[in-house]
């Protein structure tokens, strides 16, 4: 697969402990990602954060906190990436995601 120049760059922030059908939920993302032949999606897990509850998590030594903050990203034509919406609207209860524009300099498999 080659994808160079405009694509779209989506960003879904959801907290750790967040689950879909039994099984985290960034993992159920990426799965779902891969089943419909996106170009890939990476996993970020962050080390604090806020949302929409301003409920601060943090990954502090005395303030063990069950529910980090997740990012995953996916990168891809836009026409894939608009067509995997939907199914991200399924799956997302509460969280963040966003979508934009960026140009891929390189992407290619053997």
């Amino acid at each position: 697969m080659k994808l160079e120049g405009e694509a779209k760059l989506l960003r879904i922030f959801v907290g750790e402990s967040d689950r879909f059908e039994g099984r985290p939920l960034y993992e159920a993302i990426v799965l779902e990602a891969k089943r419909q032949g996106l170009a890939g999606a990476t996993v970020f897990k962050g080390f604090m954060g806020f949302g929409a509850h301003s409920r601060i998590h943090t990954a502090k030594v005395l303030q063990l906190s069950e529910d980090l903050p997740v990012m995953v990203e996916i990168v891809d034509a836009e026409e894939k990436i608009r067509a995997f919406l939907p199914v991200l609207d399924e799956m997302v209860k509460e969280g963040l995601v966003t979508l934009e524009k960026v140009e891929v300099i390189r992407y290619q498999s053997r």
